[in-house]
């Protein structure tokens, strides 16, 4: 009597971990859902604010970019420092006036999206030799392996040397004398506000990949 009650308790016992392992059919959809959610939400995240897909169109930033050229775009860069190339809102162009203050103007001729390279920071002053084509910054030539040629091209938007004012930024495209930038009175110096983000990654075509 005592073993078939000793038998029918091992059979119990181990049974029991067998009906826990099967678990409950719901909690597990839930937990599935769940993560699910999450990692969409977690990848939407990403391609919005770290990793945001942008399409280079035209030549002006050639030979680091390249018409069709898609690089991803980070908006969660605090900082901005000369060299970044920078994904820009040209809805306004920013110039100065007889008296050295910021005016703003706007023109059909304003492009959205513009990917440029700054040049020069607020409190900066830039100095451009359109003769020998040579960039300096606060009296320092510029060493530009990244440019297609000199600088020889002058729109005229400003008179030179110039002091970048607080707040705002002088940018220029890699292919110098086939860019429309800050030396253009349609795009003038950048404003902080007007920056998107930082060009960080080059990922397409996939066999030119590199960090920017």
């Amino acid at each position: 009597m005592d073993e078939n009650l000793q038998s029918a308790v091992q059979t119990e016992e181990s049974e029991e971990p067998e009906k826990k392992s099967h678990g409950d059919p719901l909690r597990d959809i839930i937990e599935i859902a769940e993560t699910t959610i999450i990692t969409i939400f977690a990848i939407v995240l990403i391609f919005t604010y770290i990793l945001h897909p942008v399409n280079v169109v035209g030549g002006s930033m050639i030979p680091t970019l390249n018409d069709g050229d898609r690089v991803f775009m980070s908006m969660i860069s605090p900082d901005i420092s000369c060299g970044d190339i920078v994904v820009i809102n040209n809805d306004a162009a920013y110039l100065l006036d007889q008296n050295g203050e910021v005016v703003s103007s706007t023109s059909s001729q304003l492009n959205e999206c513009i990917i440029k390279r700054v040049i020069a920071c607020g409190g900066q002053t830039i100095d451009i030799d359109f003769l020998s084509g040579s960039v300096t910054v606060d009296g320092k030539t510029l060493d530009e392996p990244y440019i297609n040629a000199l600088t020889t091209h002058d729109d005229r938007a400003f008179s030179y040397p110039l002091t970048v004012p607080e707040g705002y930024y002088f940018v220029m495209g890699d292919n110098r004398n086939e860019s429309s930038d800050s030396r253009n009175i349609y795009v003038g110096l950048i404003k902080r506000e007007q920056i998107y983000g930082k060009a960080i990654i080059r990922y397409s075509p996939f066999s030119e990949f590199k960090f920017l």
